[in-house]
C-alpha cells in the first residue's frame, strides 16, 4: 500500500527538482556551445584560417553516440514499464557505447596529430580541438551521471535525456566543423571583414 502510495504521489521525472536542474543545465550548456560556435564562424575571416579535414573516426563516434542515444532511450522506456533487467541491460549498453564514443574520439585526435595537425597549428584545428573537448568533458560528466542512473526509474528516464542532448549537440558541432567555410559564411552572411 505504501508503495502505491509513493508511486501516486511522485512526481514525474518532467516536473521533479532533478528534471528541474537537468533542462537548466541543457540550457546553459546550449548556450556554452552555442557562444563557441558563433566565435568559430567569426573567427573563420581571419588571413591566418586554413580549414582542416575531419578523420574518419569521427564518423564512428558519430555511429556509436547514436547507439548509445537509442540505448538509453530503450532503457528508459524499459524503467518505465518496471523492466528492471531490460532497464539495466540497455543502460550498460548505452554506457559502453559513450565510452566507446571516447575512445573513437580520441583516435580521430591521434590521427590529426600524426598528420601534423596541431592544437596551436591554425585557429581551424584550436577551434577543432576546444569544440571536440569539451563535447568530450560532457559526455565524461554524463558517465558519471550514468553511474548512479541504475538506483532509480526516474534517473534512467533523465539520463535518456541527457544522452539525446549529447547526440544533438554532437551532431550540431559536426555539421559546423564539416559544412561551415568560410565561403559558406560569406554566403549566409556577408563578408566578416578582416580579423586583425
Amino acid at each position: 500500500m505504501s508503495t502505491t502510495t509513493l508511486t501516486r504521489t511522485t512526481p514525474p521525472a518532467s516536473r521533479s527538482d532533478a528534471g528541474v536542474a537537468l533542462w537548466v543545465f541543457i540550457g546553459v550548456a546550449t548556450t556554452l556551445f552555442a557562444l563557441f560556435i558563433m566565435a568559430y564562424v567569426m573567427r573563420m575571416a581571419g588571413s591566418d584560417w586554413s580549414s582542416i579535414a575531419l578523420p574518419w573516426q569521427l564518423g564512428l563516434a558519430t555511429a556509436l553516440l547514436a547507439a548509445g542515444s537509442a540505448a538509453m532511450a530503450l532503457a528508459a522506456r524499459a524503467a518505465q514499464r518496471a523492466d528492471g533487467t531490460r532497464a539495466r541491460a540497455m543502460l550498460l549498453a548505452g554506457g559502453a557505447c559513450a565510452a566507446a564514443f571516447l575512445g573513437a574520439q580520441l583516435w580521430g585526435w591521434a590521427a590529426l596529430l600524426e598528420a601534423h595537425v596541431l592544437v596551436n597549428g591554425n585557429p581551424a584545428a584550436s577551434f577543432f580541438y576546444l569544440l571536440t573537448a569539451m563535447h568530450g568533458l560532457h559526455v565524461i560528466g554524463g558517465l558519471i551521471a550514468w553511474g548512479f542512473a541504475t538506483r532509480a526509474p526516474a534517473a534512467i528516464v533523465l539520463c535518456a535525456r541527457y544522452w539525446h542532448f549529447l547526440l544533438a549537440v554532437w551532431l550540431v558541432l559536426l555539421a559546423t566543423l564539416a559544412g561551415v567555410t568560410p565561403a559558406f559564411v560569406a554566403w549566409a552572411c556577408g563578408p566578416l571583414g578582416v580579423v586583425r
